[in-house]
C-alpha cells in the first residue's frame, strides 16, 4: 500500500483483551471448511494465502474468549462465510456496477434462512449459497425461535444494504452522517455479530429482545464497531476500492475538512458510543429487568450478553491491530487502559489518558441549565415544496379551544387558552394535510394538541417533582387507554391526556383491523416512552449522545405516530413490505429529521434558556464540539439540508427501484405518490407554523416563561394519574 492517509487516533478501549484457547483449532477448522464450499482455489476470489492472512480464527478467538472448541469453529465459519460474502460481491457486483445481477444473487439467498429448520433448500450454486446452508442448518437447532427470527432479518440487512452501496458506487454519492451511520448498521453486519455473542454466550430473553435498553447496547456496540473499522480500513476501501461507505468519507465530505480531522471526529463519535453503551448497560439495562421482573437466570444471560459485546470491542480492536487486512503499522502499541501496571508505563501519561477519558464523561453532565442565549437565530431553510392551507382552517381553529375545554386539558394549570393560542396546532394540521376535510382536519388538530400538550406536561409536572414513578405509571396508564381489540376501554380516565386519548383513539381505529390498531398504538407509545426518556436525562443533566438524540428524537417529536396517521387513507394497495423497505424508510427517516430539527432551531431558546432543556440538537453539537451557537446552528443547518436533499434523491432514484422490485400496480404507484406528496405537505407545513405561531417567538417567551400557570399548579393526584 502507499503512504498512510492519516496517524490512527489513541482509542478507548478499557476492556482487555482475551484470547480463547481454541484458537488453533478454529483456525484448522475454516480452512478446511472455507475449501469444501469452494471459497479458496478455484472460487476467483481467494486463495489460502488470502484466508491466512487475514486470520479470521484470530478475530473470533478474541472476539469470543470463553466459549468451547466447536462453539468457536461454527463462529468462525460464520465469519469466513461473511467476509467471502462482502468479497465476492465486490468483485462479482460492486466493480462491474451489475445491478440487476446483485439482486438476483441476494434474493436468492433470503431461501437459505428458512424459519422451520424441516423446510427444503434450493440446490446451492455458488460458494456463498453453500456456505450459508451449511451454517444455517448447524447454528440453529441450538436457539430459540425468536432468535432465529432476529438472527435472520440482521444477515438479510447485513446482505441486502449492499444494493445501497451499489447503488451509492454507482451514482458516485456519498451518504449524509445520519444516513451513514443507519445504513451502516446493516451494511457493516455488527448486529449481525451481536446475534452471534448470543450463540457464544447466553440468549436474551425474548420478554426484554424488542425493548430500547437492549437494542441501545446493539446499536451502540454495532456503530463502535463499524467506526473502529472505518479508521482501519480507510486506506484499503476508499483509496483501492472505490468504497465510498466509510465514516471518515462520510465527515471529511460533510464538514469539508481534512481526512486526519474527519478521522479524530469519527474516534470521538466511536467514544462517545461506547460512553452510551456502558450508561445504558449500568443504568438502563438493571431497571429493565427490574421492570420485566426477570429470572436470575434471565439476569445473568442479560449480564454474559453484555460481557460478549464489551468481549467483541476489545477483541474487534486487537484483531485489527494485527490483520494485515488493514492499516495498521504506525497504530499507537500502548495499552493504558488494561496495562496500567506494565513496564514503562508513567504515572503522568496514565493520569492524563485517565483525565481526559473523565473529561469527556463528565462534559455530558455539566451544561448549567438556563443560561441567557438570545433570541433563536433562524436561517435560510432549503425548502423545495410550497405549504399550501386547508380551507377548513379557521373553524378547527374554535374547535380546537372547545374539545381542549370539554377534555379539561385547559384546566390543570400546564396550559390555558393563551398558550394554546400561542401554540395554534390547528395551523399545523392545515398546512399538513391542505386537502382535509371538516371531521379529517379536526382529528389531525386533536391529536397535534394532545401530544403537545403531553411533551410540556411531562417535563413541568414529572420534571418539576423529578417523579420517574408517577411518570412511568401515567404512560402505562395511557397505553391502556389504546385496547387494540376495539373493546372498551379498562380505566376511568383520572385527567385530561387519558380523557382526550380514549376519545381520539375511539374516533380514529373504529374502521381499523386489529393488526392496524396495534401499529398505530406501537406508534403513540414510542412517543410516550420517548418522554420518559428525556426526564431520565433530565433527571441526570445529561446532554445525550449525538446519535442516540436523533434516533430519539423522531419519537420525542411523534413522527411514527405522524407517519401511522399519513399512511391510513391509502388502502390495502401497498404491500406492507413496501413500506419495511430500505429506501421508504430512508426516504420518511429523512423527512422526520428535518421536521424534528425544525423545531430545535425555532426552539432553541424557548427550551434552552427558559425551560432547562438539554434535548436540542444544537446544544448536543455544542456540547459534542465545543463549539459555540453560530458553529451549532451552522451544523444542524447543513445536516437540514442535506436531509432534504437525501428526501429528493430517494424519490427521483430510489422509490422507481423500489417499484420495480415489488412489480407494484399502478394503484400502488399512485398510492406511494400520494404518501410522497403527504410527507412533502408535512415538511413544508411544519415549516410553514414555526414560522407563523408565537410558542417560540422571543416577546411571548418573556411574557409567558414556560412553567406552571401562576393560579393552578398541578394538584398531586393530576401527576400520579390513579383513576
Amino acid at each position: 500500500m502507499t503512504q498512510q492517509p492519516f496517524e490512527l487516533p489513541h482509542f478507548y478501549m478499557p476492556y482487555p483483551a482475551r484470547l480463547n484457547p481454541h484458537v488453533d483449532e478454529a483456525r484448522a477448522h475454516s480452512t478446511a471448511w472455507a475449501r469444501e464450499m469452494g471459497m479458496l482455489e478455484g472460487s476467483g476470489i481467494w486463495e489460502q494465502s488470502d484466508l491466512e492472512a487475514h486470520d479470521y480464527g484470530l478475530l473470533c478467538a478474541y472476539t469470543h474468549p470463553e466459549c468451547d472448541g466447536p462453539a468457536l469453529s461454527l463462529i468462525t465459519d460464520w465469519y469466513v462465510w461473511v467476509f467471502f460474502f462482502d468479497d465476492h460481491f465486490l468483485d462479482m457486483y460492486k466493480r462491474t456496477q451489475d445491478r440487476a445481477a446483485g439482486k438476483a444473487h441476494l434474493d436468492r439467498l433470503a431461501l437459505f434462512m428458512p424459519m422451520d429448520p424441516a423446510t427444503a433448500m434450493p440446490e446451492p450454486e455458488n460458494p456463498v449459497e453453500a456456505g450459508l446452508a451449511d451454517l444455517w442448518k448447524r447454528t440453529v437447532p441450538a436457539m430459540s425461535a425468536d432468535w432465529r427470527r432476529r438472527f435472520a432479518v440482521a444477515t438479510e440487512h447485513l446482505l441486502n444494504e449492499s444494493m445501497w452501496e451499489l447503488s451509492n458506487i454507482n451514482e458516485g454519492r456519498i451518504a449524509n452522517p445520519v444516513e451513514y451511520i443507519e445504513m451502516r448498521r446493516k451494511v457493516g453486519g455488527a448486529p449481525w455479530s451481536a446475534g452471534l455473542v448470543e450463540y457464544a454466550r447466553a440468549e436474551v430473553p425474548a420478554a426484554v429482545s424488542g425493548s430500547r435498553p437492549m437494542r441501545v447496547l446493539m446499536e451502540t456496540f454495532s456503530d463502535a464497531v463499524h467506526l473502529r473499522n472505518d479508521l482501519f480500513s480507510y486506506q484499503r476501501e476508499v483509496e483501492d476500492e472505490g468504497e465510498l461507505s466509510n465514516g471518515v468519507l462520510v465527515l471529511e465530505t460533510f464538514f469539508g475538512c481534512t481526512t486526519q480531522e474527519a478521522a479524530d471526529m469519527v474516534n470521538d463519535v466511536l467514544t462517545s458510543r461506547l460512553h452510551q453503551f456502558e450508561h445504558t448497560a449500568l443504568t438502563e439495562v438493571p431497571a429493565l429487568a427490574l421492570e420485566k421482573g426477570l429470572t436470575p437466570d434471565e439476569i445473568a444471560a442479560v449480564a454474559a450478553y453484555t460481557q460478549g459485546l464489551q468481549d467483541w470491542q476489545s477483541g474487534g480492536h486487537e484483531w485489527h491491530m494485527r490483520s494485515s487486512r488493514y492499516m495498521n503499522e504506525r497504530a499507537r502499541t500502548d495499552r493504558p487502559w488494561h496495562g496500567l501496571t506494565g513496564p514503562g508505563t508513567s504515572a503522568a501519561d496514565i493520569g492524563a489518558l485517565l483525565a481526559s477519558a473523565g473529561s469527556e464523561r463528565l462534559r455530558a453532565h455539566t451544561h448549567v441549565p438556563y443560561q441567557q442565549v438570545g433570541p433563536s437565530q433562524i436561517p435560510d431553510f432549503y425548502m423545495p415544496f410550497q405549504v399550501e392551507l386547508c380551507p377548513h382552517l379557521p373553524g378547527a381553529r374554535q374547535r380546537l379551544v372547545e374539545w381542549s375545554h370539554r377534555m379539561g386539558i385547559l384546566q390543570e394549570g400546564v396550559w390555558d387558552e393563551d398558550r394554546l393560542d400561542a401554540a395554534d396546532l390547528a395551523l399545523c394540521s392545515a398546512g399538513l394535510d391542505p386537502d382535509a376535510t371538516e371531521e379529517a382536519l379536526d382529528l389531525s388538530a386533536h391529536w397535534l394538541c394532545w401530544g403537545t400538550y403531553g411533551d410540556d406536561y411531562y417535563p413541568l409536572v414529572f420534571g418539576h417533582r423529578r417523579d420517574l414513578a408517577a411518570a412511568k405509571l401515567t404512560t402505562e396508564r395511557l397505553a391502556a387507554c389504546m385496547p387494540v381489540d376495539g373493546g372498551e376501554v379498562p380505566l376511568v380516565p383520572s385527567n385530561a391526556m387519558e380523557r382526550a386519548l380514549i376519545d381520539l383513539w375511539t374516533r380514529t381505529t373504529a374502521r381499523m383491523t386489529p393488526e392496524q390498531r396495534r401499529t398505530f398504538k406501537d406508534a403513540v407509545n414510542s412517543m410516550t416512552e420517548s418522554w420518559l426518556w428525556e426526564l431520565h436525562n433530565q433527571f441526570l443533566n445529561r446532554v445525550p449522545d449525538p446519535v442516540d438524540y436523533l434516533e430519539m428524537r423522531r419519537s420525542t417529536f411523534g413522527s411514527d405516530l405522524t407517519m401511522a396517521m399519513c399512511r391510513m387513507g391509502h388502502g390495502p394497495a401497498v404491500p406492507p413490505e413496501v413500506y419495511r423497505s430500505g429506501p421508504v424508510r430512508s426516504l420518511e427517516n429523512a423527512a422526520m429529521d428535518y421536521g424534528c430539527l425544525i423545531n430545535d432551531v425555532f426552539s432553541y431558546q424557548k427550551e434552552v434558556q427558559y425551560e432547562g432543556e438539554v434535548h436540542n440538537l444544537i446544544l448536543v453539537v455544542q456540547n459534542f464540539f465545543g463549539c459555540d451557537y453560530p458553529a451549532a446552528l451552522a451544523v444542524v443547518h447543513d445536516l437540514m439540508t442535506q436531509r432534504m436533499q437525501q428526501f429528493e434523491h430517494v424519490v427521483a432514484h430510489e422509490l422507481p427501484v423500489v417499484y420495480d422490485d415489488f412489480q407494484l400496480s399502478e394503484e400502488a404507484r399512485d398510492a406511494m405518490a400520494t404518501y410522497v406528496s403527504d410527507l412533502q405537505n408535512w415538511m413544508a407545513g411544519i415549516l410553514n407554523w414555526h414560522r407563523e405561531v408565537d410558542r417560540y417567538k422571543p416577546d411571548y417567551l418573556a411574557r409567558r416563561a414556560h412553567g406552571f400557570l401562576p393560579d393552578r399548579a398541578p394538584a398531586a393526584g393530576v401527576s400520579v394519574s390513579l383513576g
